[in-house]
């Protein structure tokens, strides 16, 4: 398999909303559903479809990444990282599991982002492997983020 790096990366990353899913379970299926992209970038990187793995690769943590900052804003990362920071706090393994997820997909970004420019640049299939990507890639979270809003609200 070519480019190891980036396809441990992803499974790291897989790994990570995995294990999310775990101590989080109230969100079991989404985190579960998170896992899935970068799984599937582990995939394509395997049946050696470098090109789209790449795309998705920058496209999907950069997404991620807008969302929860959308969501919860830069006080709430500050949040997860300062858990992360404290065992002794309660929700120290989901903090710790967000803050690697987080460092992960900035690395994934960079990877992919250097690699496509490595291999890529120049053959006239960037806009074409780009706008498909974008729009599996926005589909996917737009799924997402349709579930979580459908989410039943509990009242106090």
């Amino acid at each position: 398999m070519p480019h190891r790096g980036i396809a441990t990366i992803s499974f790291a990353l897989a790994v990570c909303f995995l294990l999310l899913s775990h101590f989080d379970a109230q969100f079991f299926l989404i985190h579960f559903y998170e896992s899935l992209i970068y799984l599937a970038i582990v995939l394509m990187l395997f049946y050696f479809e470098e090109r789209w793995a790449y795309m998705i690769g920058m496209l999907a943590p950069a997404t991620w990444l807008g969302l929860n900052m959308a969501w919860s804003g830069f006080h709430g990362i500050t949040v997860q990282a300062s858990s992360a920071l404290h065992p002794h706090n309660a929700f120290f393994a989901m903090g710790l599991l967000s803050v690697l997820a987080t460092v992960f997909s900035f690395l994934l970004i960079a990877s992919c982002a250097f690699r496509w420019e490595r291999e890529f640049r120049g053959l006239g299939k960037g806009w074409s492997t780009l706008v498909i990507s974008a729009g599996v890639v926005g589909v996917y979270y737009a799924l997402i983020v349709i579930w979580i809003l459908r989410w039943p609200r509990l009242v106090a």
